[in-house]
């Protein structure tokens, strides 16, 4: 999934600076910046750094991965001077947690919604029709809704819960002006630094806590306007 979206990305921006038009906004103090997006969510293998806590014996060499998500996005920024902007993002994405390794086909937790609150300070290039920019702020992970899965339900689980976490996103992207007014096709990339913790509980407590690295890779493509 991650190569179809890349390349879906990389074919839509092409596209897209063949229809630049000559003239092109400029990015001011005080412009107001919406876009759209279909983005794809691509944690890392979300494999497990450590093992704080295990009371039932989990297999040696079991490992997790976290499955990817496209979910539609929006994000909007002010342009605090000219070519420097804040962004803000809204979306919630859906993952499921499934066994790797001794783990493997395990279902270990369904349908945990990630909302990622993230602020990002932004350097905006201006060249002509195509505007590149460069970003890094802070992101909280809210995650929440997680189901266990059939195959941790198997050792006994009755309860999960994913740790929200605060981490750092990095952003690289360009806005392609379609006309003077404001219209614009944008392609944005965003790298998050991020783990979480993993609780898993029944009726007497914690049987098993571990660490994971999620780290995902945030790409989306879609359409904006500036005001």
């Amino acid at each position: 999934m991650k190569t179809r979206i890349t390349a879906l990305s990389t074919a839509l921006a092409l596209g897209a600076v063949a229809m630049v038009p000559a003239a092109a906004s400029a990015q001011e103090a005080g412009d107001i910046q919406i876009r759209a997006f279909v983005t794809g969510v691509l944690p890392s293998d979300g494999e497990i750094t450590d093992v704080r806590v295990d009371n039932i014996g989990v297999p040696a060499g079991s490992q997790t991965t976290v499955s990817d998500s496209v979910v539609p996005t929006i994000a909007a920024e002010y342009f605090v001077a000219d070519n420097f902007s804040i962004e803000t993002i809204c979306c919630i994405t859906p993952h499921d947690v499934n066994g790797a390794g001794a783990l493997a086909g395990a279902d270990i937790i369904d349908d945990a919604i990630v909302l990622p609150a993230t602020v990002t300070a932004k350097y905006h290039f201006d060249l002509g029709g195509i505007k590149p920019y460069i970003g890094a702020g802070p992101a909280y992970f809210f995650i929440f809704s997680e189901d266990v899965g059939a195959g941790a339900a198997g050792l006994g689980i009755t309860g999960a819960d994913l740790s929200d976490e605060f981490g750092v996103a990095l952003q690289a992207g360009a806005d392609i002006d379609l006309n003077d007014s404001g219209l614009m096709f944008s392609v944005d990339a965003k790298k998050y630094f991020i783990d979480t913790t993993a609780t898993f509980t029944d009726n007497t407590g914690i049987l098993l806590q571990t660490e994971h690295q999620l780290d995902p890779w945030v790409v989306s493509a879609g359409l904006g306007f500036r005001f």
